[in-house]
């Protein structure tokens, strides 16, 4: 017998908290129902982008969970977006920070202290910087996150309202502040950045909603990082796939091993240079290494893996394949490179989901990290998409 978008949910369910077996994460509710036009149970009748739902204010949870209404299928604000049906939409579930930014000429030595020439708060994280990015490329993109009940969290979440981000799975915590990261940003553009949890890290319900997961579901394309609990990674991983939907997975975040049940749910792996020699033991020194650290990545389940190489572009490697390489479109200048790999991914995964080639998809995304490296902050530096167009004709 056939059984129901419901039924497999369950079975998702029971089949990953089996495998979580051990963890001690609370448990939460996020008390709200779709209403009867709202029939999830009927895929062919669930339309993502127009049917009202309903929330029910009580909550007896021990943690308190907030979760915003649904405002962004036919918001009256300019910078919401009004989705299409035509456009399965990008779908980020990752971190939200407030960056603490210092500049600074150099970083201190051990038991130095030392002077920041300046410092600011702005929005970041990895998830959120690449929900602001998938907006600001003008495409559908959704946020599945959780920030504090402070000030910060209210910047991050109107940092990605103003970035076109449909915040209506964004989470507000009462239990756990808001992540954030201390970025020492020198002059030369480089960066070192420590990163508190916060809520990104704690106060996940053990189980997913399903009307978050039916989000998923319904993506084109999904984006994870590692700023957030593995588990709840894992839960989206295999929920994307069971759908069909493509999974890149960010390898920045957690130095932690990469779970292999996480690995073997993703279609791509996208790790930096330094992250791909950590998480294989292998030297990744020149491009001959490279392709031999990645080959250990084919073995751990992954059949395509997009390493981000800095100054060196960028390469796309898939399994039986000779690799494509993408030289860096060249910045007029390098303020900051905070969200540069976050651009890179996010502009790759939208071009994807559109239907570029992937040779297109690199040249794309090279050229959305080229504009982002030249404004200081990640998501302030997220590009217009006309921008980047512009720069691909001129370049």
């Amino acid at each position: 017998m056939t059984q129901t978008p419901k039924q497999n949910f369950e079975e998702e369910k029971r089949d990953t908290v089996e495998n979580m077996k051990g963890l001690t994460t609370p448990l939460q509710s996020k008390y709200w129902h779709t209403t009867a036009q709202n029939n999830l149970k009927n895929p062919e009748s669930f339309n993502l982008y127009s049917h009202p739902v309903q929330f029910n204010g009580k909550n007896n949870s021990p943690i308190s969970r907030i979760v915003k209404p649904i405002s962004c299928f036919a918001s009256e604000n300019q910078n919401q977006p009004i989705l299409k049906e035509s456009k399965p939409p990008l779908v980020v579930v990752g971190s939200a920070n407030a960056d603490i930014y210092v500049e600074i000429d150099r970083l201190p030595k051990e038991g130095e202290t030392i002077s920041a020439k300046t410092g600011q708060t702005l929005a970041g994280g990895k998830g959120a910087n690449q929900a602001v990015c998938g907006g600001k490329l003008d495409y559908p993109t959704f946020f599945i996150g959780q920030v504090g009940e402070d000030a910060h969290g209210r910047l991050i979440t109107e940092a990605l309202e103003s970035g076109g981000v449909c915040v209506d799975h964004l989470t507000t915590v009462a239990n756990a502040p808001t992540g954030n990261a201390v970025v020492m940003l020198q002059s030369d553009g480089e960066n070192s950045i420590i990163i508190v949890g916060g809520a990104n890290m704690s106060c996940w319900p053990e189980e997913l909603s399903y009307e978050d997961l039916e989000i998923v579901r319904s993506a084109g394309i999904v984006l994870l990082q590692r700023e957030i609990p593995d588990f709840v990674n894992i839960q989206v991983a295999k929920a994307a796939r069971n759908a069909g939907v493509p999974v890149i997975l960010d390898a920045g975040g957690a130095d932690s091993p990469i779970p292999l049940e996480l690995l073997r749910c993703v279609e791509i792996f996208s790790p930096n240079e330094t992250e791909l020699a950590r998480i294989t033991k292998m030297p990744t020194g020149n491009f001959e290494h490279i392709s031999n650290a990645v080959e250990q990545c084919y073995d751990m389940g992954v059949n395509q893996v997009l390493v981000k190489l800095g100054a060196n572009g960028s390469a796309l490697f898939t399994k039986g394949e000779e690799p494509l390489r993408q030289p860096i479109i060249k910045a007029a200048k390098v303020i900051d490179t905070t969200g540069a790999g976050d651009t890179f991914t996010a502009a790759f995964a939208v071009a994807l989901v559109e239907g570029k080639s992937k040779e297109e998809c690199l040249r794309f995304a090279a050229a959305a990290a080229s504009l982002c490296v030249q404004v200081k902050g990640a998501i302030p530096s997220m590009p217009e998409k006309k921008a980047v167009f512009n720069l691909l004709q001129s370049a």
